[in-house]
């Protein structure tokens, strides 16, 4: 009986909370000095890895990408490296101005702290509206909430009607969209030809073509110990392309240990996600990795991610191993899978430390 009694108080507590429309940003608003349970996470999954302080993820540098093809062929090289064994790396001279930069991570912070009233009219739990204001995405289905409210937008295939974006933040958003789309396709390059493929493979394939970008704001939080900005988990796309603000948090499962994304003044953070190592049939990794709750704040980080959402077409595209990439020796681990197959799951499943990938594994 105590546990039912537990699971109906847990149902209560998360529906009164997300009624509530204002988020993790309302809790610190209202002078919480303790976090509420449900944001309790679990202190030996917390900290079962230890963290090593010493390790970098790498940074690749791409100045001269276009102009001198020895710089390209070495850019692709330790592009190669990072993707087989990080999963993730940095990138400078990516092309993408500084102030759009600080822009978008300006507007991203003046929508959450606008008055919670505006805020109210896009909370929504329907994931296929274009604009979606909430706070975790899993919050009725993950083992625990994390400290953090988000907003998302899907920005492609299809470009919003601009109205439909809250204009606190509506040009921000479409510009630093447009220039991430560009960076995409060239990032896409440079994998397809890191996995001896054309270069345009990868792109042709329909990698870059959705788009769906989120922001997140992860407020100061009083028991940072406690919980989690964000839990352990992978990315549910092919691709994802991160700024974040100086904060930091943000941590890569690397060896079993947690190694610190330092935040580079100007980088952009680059990962592969589930999508495109089922598709290069494990040669090129997605990793774990979280962010951990500060006591100071707030954290703001913008994710884009190269995939489509739950529209019908092209998310319902079948992908599986490339052909070219296995072999007798090296057979597809994966079986064929849809977008919209693979990313029901992840919502479904929510952030709970497993691989949404072991689903679709061949036995």
């Amino acid at each position: 009986m105590g546990d039912i009694h537990r699971d109906t108080d847990r149902k209560t507590q998360l529906k009164s909370f997300d009624d509530s429309k204002s988020g993790v940003k309302g809790l610190v608003d209202s002078g919480a000095t303790k976090i509420p349970p449900v944001f309790l996470h679990n202190q030996i999954k917390i900290q079962e890895n230890s963290a090593n302080h010493q390790l970098t993820i790498p940074t690749v540098d791409l100045k001269g990408l276009e102009k001198d093809e020895a710089i390209r062929r070495e850019i692709i090289q330790k592009v190669k490296e990072a993707s087989e064994s990080w999963g993730f790396f940095q990138i400078v001279n990516h092309g993408i101005p500084q102030s759009v930069m600080d822009g978008v991570i300006d507007g991203v912070r003046k929508f959450h702290e606008q008055d919670v009233e505006v805020k109210k009219e896009f909370y929504t739990r329907d994931f296929t509206k274009t604009f979606v204001y909430n706070s975790n995405f899993d919050l009725f289905s993950a083992p625990a909430a994390n400290w953090r409210d988000t907003i998302s937008s899907i920005m492609a295939p299809q470009p919003p009607d601009p109205e439909v974006l809250p204009a606190v933040c509506r040009d921000i958003l479409i510009d630093y969209s447009n220039h991430v789309k560009k960076l995409g396709l060239n990032l896409f390059e440079l994998l397809s030809e890191a996995l001896g493929l054309e270069s345009n493979r990868l792109t042709e394939m329909a990698c870059a073509e959705g788009l769906f970008v989120i922001g997140h704001y992860y407020p100061a939080c009083p028991e940072p110990e406690l919980t989690l900005g964000t839990s352990n988990h992978t990315d549910s796309g092919f691709l994802t392309i991160l700024i974040q603000d100086q904060m930091g948090g943000l941590q890569v499962l690397h060896d079993n240990q947690w190694v610190d994304v330092l935040p580079l003044p100007g980088a952009l953070v680059v990962n592969i996600a589930d999508l495109l190592q089922l598709i290069t049939n494990d040669k090129f990794k997605s990793v774990n990795h979280r962010v951990l709750a500060r006591n100071v704040g707030p954290r703001i980080s913008i994710a884009s991610f190269f995939r489509t959402h739950f529209q019908e077409g092209i998310a319902s595209r079948v992908y599986g191993p490339i052909k070219e990439l296995t072999t007798e020796e090296n057979p597809p681990v994966y079986r064929e899978t849809t977008i919209k197959e693979y990313v029901a799951h992840y919502y479904n499943k929510g952030l709970d430390g497993t691989s949404a990938l072991s689903r679709f594994k061949i036995a």
